[in-house]
């Protein structure tokens, strides 16, 4: 965590657990330290640390709970097209499913309040950016944008290994993370499609079958009826799924509230206002 006097308290990690644990670690220590606003950062010297003030500004003003800072990936030289093209479309699929306008879903450079990092969860081992902004949209968290300049690289991202494995991982924590806050919108999607399957199946043997021809097309038939089986099946886990998803965020809620009694125990004196970065 550092000041303005400089370095005064630094996390070790014993062992390489990946971005998203590392991330979770620093908000710990963070809290644990009484911070109000915790600033993130990449540690490859992508962003300019002379922005923080321009990311904290909404927290400040009341406006926002969350604030990422927005490099314009449209135009970073950085940038490969292929990689501009990339971070566009998916920064337009976390919008689709968080429900919030994001131009750079990737960005790393973020300021979060004490209350919205109290609530935070991240389950994914890759990285933490997409699965927050989903989880933020859906509790209805404010979210603002900042435009942020970048620092020229100093080496290749260690994150990805390749653009394969990159839509791999993103591709699995996007469907993962909109699964778990919006199971009965996926399931119900998924259980209609099979379902209108079923019975355009249907409706084509019921064709045949009234001009006569419907001994050819029992196979048909049989397809009709798993899809419209399957179909209602997918249905009711998609209900199921909504039903689950009221006690994941009754037990989010205990974890908040255990958390805050947690930290509250451990501090000796009213939290102190810092900067974590």
């Amino acid at each position: 965590m550092a000041g303005t006097l400089g370095v005064h308290h630094i996390v070790r990690r014993p062992q390489r657990a990946g971005l998203a644990s590392a991330f979770v670690a620093g908000l710990e220590a963070s809290l644990e330290r009484g911070a109000d606003i915790i600033v993130n950062t990449d540690a490859d010297n992508q962003y300019h640390a002379d922005d923080i003030a321009r990311l904290i500004e909404p927290i400040l003003a009341g406006r926002a709970e969350l604030v990422v800072g927005d490099r314009g990936v449209r135009t970073v030289r950085a940038f490969s097209p292929t990689k501009r093209f990339l971070q566009r479309l998916g920064s337009w699929v976390i919008a689709q499913a968080s429900g919030v306008h994001t131009p750079d879903a990737t960005s790393g450079f973020r300021a979060i309040t004490r209350e919205a990092a109290l609530r935070t969860l991240v389950l994914s081992e890759y990285s933490y950016t997409l699965e927050t902004l989903i989880q933020a949209g859906t509790r209805r968290i404010a979210i603002e944008y900042v435009p942020v300049r970048v620092n020229p690289p100093l080496r290749p991202s260690r994150l990805m290994s390749g653009v394969g494995a990159f839509l791999a991982n993103s591709t699995a924590t996007i469907l993962r993370a909109y699964t778990m806050y919006r199971p009965l919108r996926v399931f119900s999607t998924i259980g209609t499609l099979i379902l209108l399957g079923g019975l355009g199946v249907s409706a084509r043997f019921l064709w045949y079958y009234l001009q006569g021809k419907g001994n050819g097309h029992v196979q048909s038939l049989i397809l009709a009826a798993v899809l419209l089986i399957v179909g209602f099946q997918v249905l009711l886990i998609g209900l199921l799924a909504d039903l689950i998803g009221f006690n994941r965020r009754i037990l989010e809620e205990v974890l908040y509230r255990l958390r805050r009694l947690e930290l509250a125990r451990s501090e000796d004196k009213p939290p102190r206002k810092t900067r974590a970065r």
